[in-house]
């Protein structure tokens, strides 16, 4: 018996116009459908900017998104018995892209409009686009290489407590005003003038909004993890906080490295979501969980040989850092784009690798004071060419005038 579709999404219509997608977190807003625990069905969703993002050859869509109108998620969905104190079991049984749409977009936002990990190398917005062709991909930009994805969804979480929804609100406020000024800012408060809430209207819907979790972080309840192993095969157990669950779900990735490191990161898509659901009653305290956990895919990309480029906590300027595993991770990207620029690459090129790229990111040690080491590992295989040092030395293998477009801040 074929699953039923739960939640369709038009690519030619706005986001906005569907009432079972919503772009905020908040428990006031309404179920869009009902499952029972064993049921199992599909979801469609939106790209995560709703179809901002076009497939062309310029990075203005990228530099001028307004980025309070994200993300888009399909939800929520209840699930019946589901009640605050429980897991829900989530198996992600298939993903994949539209049918309709076989492409998807990686890009850097400019630093005036959300920058990114990398902002102060790369500062202006850029694009990429990568073709699906069945499990690879290839990009028209970054030449010289290809590689099968991990798909997953970079979003997926359950409804949030009035009560954790204001703990959210509260320290990320907090946080922001500690430096409220800063370029690219600390957090993202709420903001109601973009939010769409679903089936909520009226005066019901202007008191969400404006209370409403801006869906850019991750926290307790799942969103936006951007864990690449959630893909095919893989079991989550969430938190629920609300009766029903509220499972919500979108900014699918047909790849991406460890990091999510572009921050418009990944090679973003529309797709579909096959999910199973079920109920472990008051596993929260059995099992002492406060925030998700998971199985990871048994399906992954079969590299097995890969270049590991290390970071310590030094910074650019050569400041020293105590155990921050961030500057680390930083270093080790900066070091890999480095070392493949001596290839022919541009340094965006070798970042949009990077960041689509099934790239491992690793904590690697965080004892030895005051330096933490974090490593990145590049897969060698995915490169139509070998990057492996010999004494010979690198030689140039991409060559030309094709690079990411690039859009200069207005």
């Amino acid at each position: 018996m074929m699953a039923e579709t739960l939640i369709k999404v038009d690519l030619t219509q706005s986001a906005y116009t569907n009432e079972k997608v919503h772009n905020r977190w908040h428990p006031d807003i309404p179920m869009v459908a009902w499952v029972k625990p064993g049921d199992d069905f599909i979801v469609e969703t939106y790209d995560w900017t709703g179809g901002f993002i076009k497939n062309n050859d310029s990075a203005d869509d990228v530099r001028d998104i307004d980025l309070t109108i994200v993300h888009f998620l399909s939800g929520p969905i209840g699930v019946t018995g589901a009640e605050p104190g429980d897991l829900l079991v989530v198996d992600l049984l298939d993903i994949g892209p539209k049918p309709e749409s076989q492409w998807g977009f990686n890009g850097f936002f400019s630093k005036k409009n959300g920058g990114g990990f990398l902002t102060e190398h790369f500062p202006q917005a850029q694009k990429s686009i990568w073709d699906i062709h069945g499990m690879f991909t290839s990009s028209r930009h970054v030449p010289g290489v290809q590689f099968a994805g991990l798909t997953h969804p970079g979003l997926i979480g359950c409804l949030p407590s009035k009560q954790l929804l204001d703990i959210w609100n509260e320290r990320e406020m907090g946080l922001i005003n500690t430096d409220p000024t800063r370029v690219p800012p600390l957090a993202a408060p709420p903001f109601g003038a973009t939010a769409h809430m679903g089936q909520l209207t009226g005066d019901a819907k202007a008191k969400a909004a404006a209370e409403g979790a801006r869906t850019v972080p991750p926290r307790e309840h799942g969103g936006n993890c951007d864990i690449k192993d959630l893909s095919r095969g893989s079991k989550v157990f969430f938190p629920v906080y609300v009766p029903g669950a509220g499972l919500s779900m979108g900014d699918l990735h047909f790849s991406q490295g460890d990091g999510e490191i572009t921050f418009c990161g990944a090679i973003e898509m529309a797709g579909r979501v096959h999910l199973k659901v079920d109920i472990i009653k008051d596993g929260m305290s059995k099992y002492g969980i406060k925030s998700p956990i998971f199985k990871p895919s048994p399906i992954t990309p079969n590299y097995k040989d890969y270049l590991i480029f290390e970071g310590i906590s030094v910074d650019e300027e050569g400041k020293q850092h105590y155990l921050d595993v961030n500057v680390a991770y930083r270093q080790a990207c900066l070091n890999a784009i480095e070392y493949l620029k001596k290839f022919g690459y541009s340094g965006a090129q070798a970042l949009a690798i990077l960041g689509t790229a099934p790239v491992q990111g690793h904590i690697s040690g965080v004892v030895d004071i005051p330096n933490s080491c974090a490593t990145l590992w590049l897969p060698t295989e995915i490169f139509d060419f070998d990057i492996n040092p010999t004494a010979a030395g690198p030689q140039k293998f991409i060559t030309g005038d094709i690079d990411l477009p690039l859009s200069p801040d207005l």
